[in-house]
């Protein structure tokens, strides 16, 4: 009869888990989304606070989630922040030599984060993980 409350409490707190890692993986994925936005919306750029909030809650969280579905979202998400990184820096110098090419490869990138964002947070939704591949 004892082995049955423990399984009992320990689907409770495997559900409580779950919903709290959700709750975590929204609240990253909206400052993303609002990093996003602002991004490729000229003049509306919220900060690079935001993004370095979400970035940090995912490298936190992270751990929490290994064995779950959610620890797709986590590496989804980080692996979006450094990769545009990345990609903002190495077009940086055109900025310098051409304005208008350097407007157009941090439009991309942009537009590029956005929608890794937005398809992250329809996976969530939909509780599953984010299919890399398609």
């Amino acid at each position: 009869m004892n082995n049955n409350s423990n399984d009992i409490i320990d689907v409770e707190s495997s559900e409580q888990k779950a919903q709290d890692l959700k709750a975590i993986g929204w609240v990253s994925y909206i400052l993303h989304l609002i990093v996003a936005v602002g991004a490729v919306i000229p003049g509306a750029q919220p900060g690079a606070a935001l993004l370095i909030i979400a970035l940090v809650i995912d490298l936190v969280k992270k751990g929490d989630a290994d064995g779950t579905w959610q620890a797709n979202h986590f590496s989804w998400r980080i692996r979006t922040v450094i990769w545009a990184g990345v990609l903002y820096v190495v077009t940086a110098p055109l900025w310098l030599l051409f304005f208008i090419p350097g407007w157009i490869a941090w439009g991309l990138i942009s537009i590029w984060f956005l929608y890794r964002i937005v398809r992250g947070m329809v996976a969530m939704n939909k509780n599953q993980v984010v299919d890399a591949g398609a």
